[in-house]
This record gives structure tokens, C-alpha cells and sequence, in this order.
């Protein structure tokens, strides 16, 4: 019995060992990044083996051309001598010849028609060569160190008129062994160049696994409510770092707008918090009136109010939300921006007087946009309500002063909405077109902070953005839109 059988403990096995090994192969040979790494490798391979064999198949044929041409030379040179002096000068340059560098490969032969020898560095006629002019193979016997050796080659065999044959050849043998060589040569360079593509494709592989494997666990994170984690970047600047960088940027924009959700969700729940214990107060008021029907009314009234002021706050969230999202963007035509501030001019110009105010309106006509008018309308009227609320000469010269002006600059169209108030401090200028954030620390003047909001949101909806400036003293501030 087994110490395991004795422990009672179960056996280790191998295939259950390897079962998470082929999983994990399984899973990788289904990944994208595997098969262009296998596309890679098959492309690759391909043209190693294509140039492998261009050049092994250039450098046989050089060697065979280099055959060819020293056969050619021979036999020209050999002709000339048969011209010039017959069958007996042949004889004589074949026999010089044959005496010749014993290590030279050339091969010569002349014979009579029935074969017998008369000159030449062989003995007889190659039993393997067949008697036809032209191209020949054949081997022959030579001696090398003591002992027979059987070499290939190649020659020409050419019949002299009165039936004499003249053969010139070369032994190929080293011809043969250089294509050898060549050969086993490409063959272990191709082989270590696939090995390398091999690894190559591997590398790489791995390389965008682990990429897109960052991706993967930076989002499985996100989707368990870690919403601060990013993908991190290796500063390379190629796709990889792109794509993290948008996938961070979009992660950064969902997180402020989870933030602003839970801000405005907070924002609500308080804001509406007072009106709503006002308005109870009210009902009970007229409740407990009983027969004092001008008190009850009285308390009716007023609980008109705080529900007409929670229902202007809902219409401004609502209207936020629309032009968020681009509602009214297929409603836009072209409109003449001053046209459209003159109208909400003149309809403010009531309250303005009311309140001892003078609305300065500067417009040039053919300031052209192209955009919703209602939207628009309600852009430029928060910020005229907001000069009103806010801007009481702070100057000392006790103006109470609102400028209106519409111009064009640099191919863009630019509204301005002025005043003599406080300003707005250059820190907090960013955190005023946040929803339901206004500055006034008591909350006293009536409003719901939204009025801002649906101006940004009015702007980027027409392609505009809004900013803030200082009016020396009060606030100026500046819509821009394209031109239209």
C-alpha cells in the first residue's frame, strides 16, 4: 500500500493535470491575436521558402550554364584544330591535352567508328554513355588515393566525318557537390528562418494578448464598480496606446457623469427639500383656515407657487437632458443670431424697467447661424435673467446696466451678455455650469442654479462653446457658434 492509499488521499493524475493546459491552448488558438499570428507565420513562411528556392534554383543553373559554356569553348577550340589540320591534329591536341593538370576535371576521348581509343585522358568509352551526338551523362572511374571512385559527368559527344567521335565532358562532381552544399545550406537557413518567424509570431502574439488582456481586466473591474481604474499606457503612441487612451478618456466621462448623477441626485433631494416642506405647510395652512376662506386662499396660492418653482426646476432638467442628448438638432435652420436676441430683448424689457435696469442691445443684422430657435431663445434669456439677478451695480456709479451684443468674428457668430455685478471668481467660473451649484451661500435669491447649465448645454448642441470673462467690474459672458 501507497503512502497516498495509507493517508487516504487521492491519487495525483496527469490527464487532469493537463486539462487546464489544453484549456488554456484551446482558448488561445480561438483569440484573434493567434490567428494573425498564424497569418503572419504562413506568409512568412511562404517567402522564405519562394526565396530559398529562387535563390538554390539560380545558383544550379549557374553551375550548369558554367558547365556548358567551358564544354562550348572546347569543342570550338577543338573544331579549329580539326579545320586546320584533319583528324591528325585533333589527335595530337587531345593527347596534349589529356597529359594536362591531373586534378583538372575536363574530360577528352577520340575514338575510331568501332570505338577503339585514339587519344584521350580515359581509357575507353563510358559504358553508361549512349553513342548519339549531342548532350551526354555518364560516369566515369577514376583512382583517388589508392582506390576507384565513380564520378558523374556531363560532355558532348560530336561524329568526325569517316565516322571518328570526338567527347569532350568535365567531371561534375564538384559542381554537384557545391548544389549540395547550396541545399543543405538554404535548408538550415530556412529552417532557422521559420524558427525565428516562429518565435516572431509567438512574441507578438503574446505581446497582444497581454494588450488586449489589460483591456479585458481594466473593463471587468470597471463593470464591478471600480470606476477610477484605467488602461495603462506604455507612452509607445502606437494603436494600443491610442485605443487605452480613448477607452480612458471615455472612462474619465463616464465617471464625472456618475459623480455629476450622484451631485445632482444630492442637489435635488435638497433643493427640492425646502419647497416641499413650504408647500406642505401651505396645504396645512389652508387646512387648518377652516372658514377663513382669504387666509385659505392665501395658503392655496402659495402653494401654486413653491409648485410652479419645483416645476420650473423639473422643466429645466428636462430641457438640459433634451438639448444634451441633441434634441432640436434636426429642427436647426439658419437664423439671423440678432434677430433672435432682439426678440428675447423685448420680451425682458418689461421686468427690466420693473427692476430700474437698462438692457443696451448692439446687434448686427446678417449675423447668420444655423440652430433652434426656442433653444436658442431660452439660452440667451437665462443669461439675461441672470444679469438681472445678479448684476446690481458693484461699480460705485450705482448703473444697473445689461449689455446685449451680437457681432461677427472670425467667421464665427459671438453674443455677449454683460453686467455691473459682483463677477464670478476666475476659480469658480468652470463649477458654475455644474447643475444646481450657485455661489450665494444663504440660497436667498430665486432659482434652482440650472440656468447656466442650459446655456452650456444649448452651446454645444449648435457646435458653440460659453465662456467667462471679467467686465471690470461685473461679468461678461460670451457665446460663440459657427458661422452659418
Amino acid at each position: 500500500m501507497t503512502i497516498a492509499e495509507r493517508l487516504r488521499l487521492p491519487v495525483p493524475r496527469r490527464p487532469l493535470a493537463a486539462a487546464p493546459l489544453w484549456r488554456a491552448m484551446r482558448r488561445v488558438g480561438k483569440t484573434h491575436a493567434f490567428r494573425l499570428a498564424g497569418l503572419y507565420f504562413a506568409v512568412f513562411a511562404l517567402s522564405v521558402l519562394g526565396v530559398l528556392f529562387f535563390v538554390y534554383w539560380m545558383s544550379a543553373d549557374f553551375v550548369e550554364r558554367q558547365t556548358e559554356a567551358t564544354l562550348d569553348a572546347e569543342i570550338t577550340g577543338l573544331a579549329e584544330q580539326y579545320a586546320q589540320g584533319g583528324i591528325s591534329a585533333l589527335v595530337q591536341i587531345v593527347a596534349a591535352r589529356s597529359q594536362g593538370n591531373p586534378g583538372d576535371s575536363m574530360i577528352y576521348l577520340v575514338t575510331t567508328k568501332d570505338g577503339r581509343p585514339l587519344a584521350g585522358n580515359i581509357a575507353n568509352w563510358p559504358a553508361n554513355a549512349a553513342v548519339t551526338p549531342g548532350t551526354l551523362s555518364f560516369t566515369i572511374e577514376t583512382e583517388t588515393k589508392g582506390h576507384e571512385e565513380t564520378h558523374p559527368a556531363r560532355g558532348m559527344l560530336i561524329v568526325i566525318p569517316d565516322g571518328y567521335r570526338l567527347l569532350v565532358g568535365r567531371d561534375i562532381r564538384d559542381a554537384d557537390a557545391f548544389r549540395e552544399r547550396v541545399k543543405l545550406t538554404l535548408i538550415w537557413s530556412g529552417l532557422l528562418a521559420l524558427g525565428a518567424g516562429l518565435a516572431g509570431g509567438a512574441v507578438m502574439s503574446r505581446n497582444m494578448l497581454r494588450r488586449v488582456e489589460q483591456v479585458n481586466r481594466t473593463a471587468e473591474r470597471v463593470i464591478g464598480g471600480n470606476l477610477s481604474d484605467r488602461v495603462p499606457l506604455r507612452g509607445s503612441g502606437d494603436e494600443f496606446d491610442q485605443l487605452a487612451g480613448n477607452l480612458n478618456g471615455m472612462l474619465d466621462q463616464i465617471e464625472r457623469l456618475m459623480t455629476g448623477m450622484r451631485e445632482v441626485t444630492d442637489n435635488v433631494a435638497h433643493d427640492l427639500k425646502t419647497p416641499l416642506a413650504r408647500l406642505r405647510a401651505r396645504l396645512e395652512l389652508a387646512l387648518i383656515g377652516g372658514a377663513d376662506a382669504a387666509a385659505q386662499n392665501a395658503a392655496i396660492r402659495a402653494a401654486i407657487d413653491e409648485a410652479d418653482r419645483m416645476l420650473a426646476t423639473f422643466n429645466a432638467l428636462l430641457s438640459i437632458a433634451e438639448a444634451e442628448a441633441g434634441a432640436g438638432r434636426d429642427r436647426a435652420a439658419p437664423l439671423d443670431l440678432a434677430e433672435v436676441a432682439r426678440h428675447a430683448a423685448e420680451l425682458y424689457e418689461p421686468v427690466v424697467e420693473e427692476r430700474k435696469f437698462a438692457l443696451r442691445f448692439d446687434g448686427a443684422t446678417g449675423v447668420m447661424v444655423r440652430g433652434e430657435r426656442n433653444l436658442l431663445s431660452q439660452a440667451i434669456a437665462n443669461l439675461i435673467d441672470n444679469a438681472l439677478k445678479y448684476g446690481a451695480g458693484a461699480d460705485g456709479s450705482g448703473r444697473r446696466e445689461i449689455r446685449l451684443s451680437v457681432r461677427g468674428e472670425g467667421g464665427r457668430a459671438v453674443l455677449e451678455v454683460s453686467d455691473r455685478g459682483p463677477g464670478i471668481p476666475s476659480a469658480e467660473r468652470e463649477a458654475v455650469f455644474d447643475r444646481f451649484v450657485r455661489l450665494e451661500p444663504s440660497r436667498s435669491t430665486p432659482g434652482n442654479g440650472l440656468g447656466l447649465s442650459l446655456v452650456r448645454a444649448v452651446a454645444h448642441l449648435h457646435g458653440g462653446i460659453v465662456r467667462l470673462f471679467d467686465n471690470d467690474p461685473g461679468l461678461m459672458v460670451r457665446l460663440e457658434f459657427p458661422a452659418g
